[in-house]
């Protein structure tokens, strides 16, 4: 079963590359006493994620900001590696999105969002989905329900807020 609005995330340890090398980032010390919205791809690279949700985000953060978000968390079932390279290519970086990498699946599982379509090499990769969560309380949910990113994308979010 996925997590649904009103529960609590579950702890997780994350990682992502930052100045001085691959760093840890615990979830929970993230998200305490803050309004932030996560969203979960399959793959960085992936045409979907790429072209359609990372560039959602980005379009909507001003707007998002102006709802209080005080920041956006891309997370990807990749490593650190990759993930910023992926920041790079699609200006994420330059946005301002944070990109965290669940490399063994583990949040993913833990939130019923794990993924796996052998025929084009995902295994035990995330579902796509976003969510406005404050102080660790998912507030809003959208698992998306089709092949894209409809129910998902950020505007979706900010109309849901």
């Amino acid at each position: 079963m996925s997590i649904s609005a009103g529960d609590t995330l579950p702890e997780a340890t994350l990682s992502r590359m930052g100045a001085e090398g691959v760093e840890t980032v615990t979830l929970s010390d993230r998200l305490k006493g803050r309004k932030v919205v996560i969203f979960g791809i399959p793959g960085a690279f992936s045409g979907t994620c790429q072209v359609e949700h990372v560039p959602s985000f980005i379009r909507t953060k001003d707007a998002l900001a102006e709802k209080g978000v005080e920041e956006i968390i891309c997370i990807a079932v990749n490593d650190p590696f990759v993930m910023k390279a992926f920041a790079e290519v699609t200006g994420a970086d330059e946005a301002g999105l944070t990109m965290l990498c669940d490399a063994d699946s583990a949040f993913s599982k833990a939130i019923g969002m794990e993924l796996t379509v052998p025929a084009i090499g995902f295994f035990s990769r995330s579902k796509r989905y976003a969510m406005l969560v404050e102080d660790g309380t998912v507030t809003r949910f959208l698992p998306e329900q089709t092949r894209g990113c409809e129910t998902s994308a950020g505007e979706a979010l900010l109309a849901a807020m």
